[in-house]
């Protein structure tokens, strides 16, 4: 599996939350009802390690699934960012993550990425997917859905922080 895309994706988000936390490492606030960029950069941490075990299921020759609602608590937002300490830890997570994630795309056969593995994905409540897809379509959809989405959302943090200075000034 080429994973050009995925490598791309990781370092476009990795630079966008450097950008959006500046050298005080202190997140924008975010819209109502949105993440600030720490609990993003926590999300993704969190949906990188279940994909990992993911992968590594299938590469073990087991049944596997995905379902990323864990990943939307607030509880495993929480932990994932004690547990990594901060923005610098959540990143550097997330790259190694990456690369791991990089690294067994690039040596799995072609039969384990046409593995169907069922998968769930929630967003604000509600199923937005539930049915089988090969291994391969969930780790593209990280690199081509994913981390580009979260990536503008990371930037768009930056707008409202314009957004809401301008609002405020007389």
């Amino acid at each position: 599996m080429d994973t050009t895309p995925l490598r791309e994706a990781y370092e476009a988000l990795l630079q966008a939350s450097i950008t959006v936390l500046g050298p005080d490492d202190t997140s924008p606030v975010p819209p109502p009802g949105e993440w600030d960029a720490t609990q993003i950069l926590a999300h993704i941490a969190s949906v990188d390690a279940g994909v990992l075990a993911t992968v590594y299921t299938v590469a073990s020759g087991a049944d596997a699934m995905y379902d990323n609602r864990v990943s939307l608590e607030a509880a495993t937002l929480d932990r994932m960012t004690a547990i990594t300490e901060n923005s610098d830890g959540l990143r550097d997570r997330i790259r190694r993550q990456g690369a791991a994630l990089c690294a067994v795309g690039e040596m799995l056969s072609e039969a384990e990425l046409d593995t169907p593995v069922s998968t769930l994905f929630e967003s604000a409540g509600v199923v937005q997917f539930d049915q089988p897809i090969p291994l391969r379509a969930l780790i593209a959809g990280i690199a081509e859905d994913h981390l580009p989405r979260h990536t503008a959302q990371l930037l768009a943090l930056l707008s409202n922080t314009t957004l809401a200075t301008a609002t405020t000034r007389p």
